[in-house]
């Protein structure tokens, strides 16, 4: 079993799809070992975006976390990192397959619904960002 770090973006909340997307992550076979809901700071996002910082889109990505609450959520499955990233879909919902979450749900490249990390060293790093160890329940 693999982890991953998804994050229910501020669209998300903003528009009550929390639940829904919960729901089709559960269904995707991922078990829930750690969520929470938060509102990051300038500091705290730029800090876990800062790998983007000489990206030009770097300061919207940081203005739009910062606009509203987040959720992130620590899931477990096998292959979690690829599991995920097929379920979210292409960054860009116009181009993410149909039946993805991005697809599904997203309303443009910037504001789609939900981040999945993009390697499996990054989920490491990415889990350790907004949850210690003894915040994630193992599930039997």
């Amino acid at each position: 079993m693999n982890r991953t770090l998804a994050i229910l973006k501020p669209d998300c909340v903003k528009r009550n799809l929390v639940g829904e997307v919960i729901a089709r992550i559960q269904k995707g076979g991922f078990k829930i070992l750690g969520l929470k809901m938060v509102r990051l700071t300038e500091e705290a996002a730029g800090e876990f975006y800062a790998v983007h910082r000489e990206r030009p889109f770097y300061t919207d990505l940081v203005k739009f976390m910062t606009s509203g609450p987040c959720v992130p959520i620590v899931l477990e499955k096998g292959n979690a990192f690829e599991e995920f990233r097929w379920l979210i879909g292409a960054t860009d919902p116009k181009e993410a397959v149909a039946g993805t979450i991005r697809r599904d749900f997203a309303e443009s490249k910037q504001e789609n619904i939900v981040h999945g990390s993009d390697s499996p060293e990054n989920a490491e790093r990415e889990i350790s960002f907004f949850f210690s160890e003894r915040e994630l329940v193992e599930l039997k």
